[in-house]
């Protein structure tokens, strides 16, 4: 079996309704979805907010190469068009970690590196982790509450909890 923890972001279009695109997607291996957050879009290309949300997935027959596969399959039926890098998006879905039967799975592959190599720095990840567990680690750089305690409390205060979105139940 495998778990992992997909972060999800739409500042295209039907923002929230790109992120329950996913959800329902995946409806049959969701096992929780964090709150929604509005955030600002970073990676200096002007553009919308973006809403964001992690889901944690669980499924006996998908290693990480399947996680990476269904996440390409969202972000298709979403379509999705890659023209610039950091660029608006209708959907982006991310494997942030995958934890296999002997622990966590570590991959240097450039098309999936994990866990994924952004997270320490993205408030977007760290601050819907801890809604989700308030203990949890990011394999191989520690308790994801310390490194968001380590981010530059602009990255942070930019993040807007947004209580009107309910993703899952």
């Amino acid at each position: 079996m495998t778990r992992a923890l997909l972060s999800l972001g739409s500042n295209l279009g039907d923002r929230f309704g790109y992120l329950r695109l996913a959800v329902e997607g995946l409806a049959d291996v969701v096992v929780a979805a964090s709150p929604v957050y509005e955030t600002p879009a970073w990676g200096g290309v002007e553009q919308p907010d973006f809403l964001n949300a992690l889901l944690v997935v669980e499924d006996p027959e998908t290693d990480h190469w399947g996680w990476l596969r269904r996440a390409q399959e969202l972000e298709k039926a979403a379509e999705r068009v890659r023209e610039v890098r950091w660029g608006p998006r209708t959907l982006d879905v991310d494997v942030v970690t995958v934890d296999g039967p002997e622990g966590p799975v570590t991959s240097t592959d450039p098309e999936l590196l994990l866990p994924h190599p952004g997270t320490p720095e993205r408030a977007t990840v760290l601050v819907p982790w801890l809604d989700l567990d308030p203990e949890a680690v990011l394999p191989g750089h520690g308790r994801v509450a310390d490194l968001l305690a380590a981010l530059p409390q602009a990255e942070v205060a930019g993040l807007r909890r947004r209580t009107d979105l309910v993703l899952h139940r």
